[in-house]
């Protein structure tokens, strides 16, 4: 739906949802950026076992807010959803400071993703309903460099606060806390029946998903997303280890870290342009195919630490836009009635892939084989996911609302 004529839109909707998604790329890498010390010290008892079961269960928590929580944004309205999930999650992200063991600290890690994990979908949704119609791709993507650049800043704190590791869950608990009131007094909402403007109509649900011409879209498309998300998580969340593993100094992986998702920015907004001008599949396609290639060439030891860098800011280029473009291709496949919904399933169940993707690199370094075998596994998981895309169409014919799909009796 379109909000506003786009002359009289104002930017704090863009800047806000942008800053949502620093906290979320705050969230992304914040584990990984801490693991090596956690291990090294085993403080509060933890070891490669228990730095998993950390990175696991966190994943756990915002995969459920993904596919639980978010699609309460197409009843109710993106705006009170963004607000309560930050304040959640800024409560849980300070309470880690505080944890006494290995068992809280992983409590307390769920509690916190399970309000994070709320707010992509809903601010993507945000997004796409607010922004111009044909800019899908511009809007996702821009929207999503704020996740990345959410990780670069970690990753930069990282380099200053570590080993004190407890700082930098302060840091990320207090910006939720800054930004929330923001969130509350600036966005506009942009659902109707949220708004007041009209009633409300039939509501958004799941079972929208398995009626015609949906259901097979969203399975690929989820699929797809499982595998995307599995390279992110892991590569973010053990990446640091796995260059330790290689033999490379930790100061080394945590540099690496932030080149990754500098990539990551850059490929953005560079992926958002073409798939707008191009299409959307096409260029999806291509970006999880040439992040195959890439993680491939990582799986190979490079001497020059100049080479080195550039491999990995190419491969972040394009493995996580390929992960936003399927994003914003659900974007333009679903209605706006059924968006977030259709966003929180992919990004649901895609969180099972971020579970996935850092348990069993996890298991890898356990059994000290992660260098190469991590990146062969996420090789294979690129190539799948473009053999998933593959059987989607470019756009859905004829699509229904949620009303049309169930009509009133």
């Amino acid at each position: 739906m379109s909000f506003a004529p786009s002359q009289h839109r104002s930017k704090w909707p863009v800047w806000l949802c942008w800053l949502a998604m620093v906290l979320d790329g705050f969230d992304l890498v914040v584990l990984g950026t801490v693991i090596p010390t956690l291990i090294k010290t085993h403080d509060l008892g933890f070891d490669a076992v228990g730095a998993t079961w950390a990175a696991t269960i966190s994943l756990v928590g915002v995969g459920a807010g993904a596919l639980f929580i978010a699609p309460l944004s197409d009843r109710f309205g993106r705006r009170r959803l963004l607000v309560a999930c930050v304040l959640w999650f800024s409560i849980f992200t300070i309470a880690v400071v505080f944890a006494p063991n290995v068992a809280v600290f992983c409590v307390f890690r769920l509690l916190a993703g399970l309000g994070l994990g709320a707010c992509l979908p809903a601010a993507l949704a945000y997004m796409n309903d607010y922004a111009p119609a044909g800019t899908a791709g511009k809007s996702t993507t821009r929207t999503m460099t704020g996740y990345h650049a959410g990780a670069v800043a970690t990753s930069f704190l990282a380099l200053m606060l570590i080993p004190d590791w407890r700082t930098m869950f302060i840091v990320g608990g207090l910006a939720g806390f800054a930004l929330a009131p923001f969130l509350w007094f600036k966005l506009p909402e942009t659902l109707p029946s949220a708004a007041g403007q009209e009633p409300a109509a039939a509501r958004a649900s799941f079972r929208d998903l398995a009626r015609k011409p949906y259901p097979l879209v969203a399975l690929a498309i989820a699929a797809a997303s499982f595998m995307g998300l599995l390279l992110v998580y892991g590569l973010n969340t053990w990446l640091p280890q796995l260059m330790a593993g290689a033999g490379y100094t930790v100061s080394t992986g945590l540099v690496l870290l932030l080149v990754l998702n500098v990539g990551a920015v850059v490929g953005l907004v560079i992926a958002g342009i073409l798939a707008d001008k191009h299409g959307t599949k096409r260029v999806v396609l291509l970006w999880f195919g040439l992040s195959a290639v890439f993680l491939a060439v990582l799986s190979v030891k490079i001497q020059s630490e100049l080479l080195l860098n550039a491999a990995v800011f190419v491969t972040g280029v394009f493995v996580f836009s390929a992960q936003v473009l399927v994003y914003a291709w659900v974007s333009q496949l679903f209605p706006a009635a059924l968006r977030a919904t259709a966003l929180g399933f992919a990004a649901g169940v895609g969180r099972l892939g971020a579970i996935m993707g850092p348990a069993v690199t996890g298991a890898l370094v356990a059994a000290n084989i992660a260098y190469p075998w991590g990146f062969y596994v996420f090789v294979a998981a690129a190539a799948t996911a473009v053999v998933a895309l593959a059987a989607v169409p470019h756009t859905i014919r004829a699509v229904r609302t949620v009303k049309a799909v169930r009509p009133p009796s």
